[in-house]
Parts: C-alpha cells; sequence; structure tokens
C-alpha cells in the first residue's frame, strides 16, 4: 500500500502549480509587458499545461469517487472520455514537453546561462520558483506516471501530435521575433540564420524521442509491475 494515496499527490501537485503560476504571473518584469506576454515562453506554457493536466487528473478523481457504485452508463461514458483525454495529455503534452523544458533549460544553464536564464533575471526570480519552473516538473510527471498507467496512442499519431507543438512553438516564437525585433530567447540571437533552422530542427527531434522514451518508460514501469504481481500471486 503506497504511503500516500495518489489521489492526495495529484492534489498536492495541482496546488503547486497554482501556487507558481500565480507567484509567476506576480513578477513585474518587463518581458511580461511586450507583445506575447508570458506565452511566449515555453516555461510558462509547460506549467499551464502541468497545471490542466493535474487538474484533469484531480476532476476524475473526485469524478470516480461520486460514480463509484452508480449503475449509469452515461456516467461512465464521460469518465471514460475524460480517462482517455487526460492519457493523450500525458503522452503527448505532459511527459514530452516537461521532459523537454528540464533537459534544454538545465543543459543550456550549465553550458551559458545567459544563452537562456541571464543573470539579470535573479533579481525578479527567486530560486525556489526557479526550481518549481525548470526542477520539480519531472519528478512530479513521473510520480504520476508510476501511480497510474496511462494508454498510449500509435506511435505515428503521438509523434505526429508532438512536431505539431514542437513546430507550432517554433512558428509563434518566430513571429514574436518579427512583431517586436528581438528572439525569445538569448541563444537565438547569437547564432546565424542557418544555425537556428538547425537548432528549430534539432529541438523538434528532442522533444520527439522525450515521446518516445515516455512510451517506454510507461511500458517498462507496468510491465514490470505486472509481472512482479504475477510472480507473487
Amino acid at each position: 500500500m503506497a504511503l500516500i494515496p495518489s489521489q492526495v499527490l495529484r492534489v498536492a501537485i495541482l496546488l503547486s502549480y497554482f501556487s507558481i503560476l500565480c507567484h509567476y504571473k506576480a513578477l513585474d518584469m518587463p518581458a511580461h509587458q511586450t507583445y506575447g506576454g508570458s506565452w511566449k515562453f515555453l516555461t510558462f506554457i509547460d506549467l499551464v499545461i502541468q497545471a490542466v493536466f493535474f487538474a484533469l487528473c484531480v476532476l476524475i478523481d473526485v469524478s470516480s469517487l461520486l460514480t463509484k457504485g452508480a449503475d449509469s452508463m452515461e456516467q461512465e461514458r464521460q469518465l471514460r472520455k475524460l480517462i482517455g483525454l487526460r492519457d493523450w495529455m500525458m503522452a503527448v503534452l505532459a511527459f514530452p514537453v516537461g521532459a523537454f523544458v528540464v533537459f534544454t533549460f538545465w543543459s543550456l544553464y550549465l553550458y551559458d546561462r545567459e544563452l537562456v536564464y541571464p543573470r539579470l533575471l535573479d533579481n525578479f526570480i527567486p530560486q525556489w520558483l526557479n526550481h518549481g519552473m525548470h526542477t520539480t516538473v519531472l519528478p512530479f510527471i513521473i510520480i504520476e506516471m508510476r501511480t497510474t498507467r496511462h494508454r498510449y496512442p500509435s506511435r505515428s499519431w503521438g509523434l505526429a501530435a508532438v512536431c505539431c507543438f514542437g513546430i507550432g512553438y517554433i512558428l509563434w516564437t518566430c513571429w514574436v521575433q518579427q512583431v517586436t525585433g528581438v528572439w525569445v530567447y538569448p541563444v537565438l540571437e547569437r547564432i546565424t540564420p542557418l544555425a537556428r533552422i538547425l537548432f528549430f530542427s534539432a529541438m523538434t527531434v528532442v522533444i520527439c524521442v522525450f515521446y518516445t522514451l515516455g512510451e517506454i518508460l510507461n511500458t517498462y514501469i507496468w510491465d514490470q509491475a505486472h509481472t512482479g504481481k504475477v510472480k507473487g500471486e
């Protein structure tokens, strides 16, 4: 039996995301006042994705409790729809985007933080909030994967959806640059147009790799759990 019920963990994680989002939006940062606001940053988009995903998880938990023992086909059908949406969000958005944000942020930060998180931001963003945006996302989503089995779509459809998200965000950052004359991330200012194309292509490949890793990890966790259960019987 788990030390902490998964339902309680999801509520705690959801509340932490609400806290992070509220504190982030309350920051008096110049970048928040320019075109696109917070929505031009993938970190903020990811936080919204994670918050919506865990809100959906909590909604499913509450719905399951309320409909437990009820003999209603319509309620069961609606619950299955919510579970299907949850699993799709986990596969296509929550895990790959969350893992991508953590991996790319800390990789660039360790190489040269000025490329992605200039020291100037330390005057606006406290360390705990930085880790809430760029670190805890990954363990939170792995906890969810470990406590609940999620059904992934076919790999081709899943990868197509992840690519659409990645390309959509790339086009959005290009549009913001066209409007403002400034790239969202300092690293894009320092490289040539050809290098930007290669960079964007590489990042699209990386997020697709994280989709595949998420699928493999989900299968491994629950195949191991099933094998252990069979051996224990």
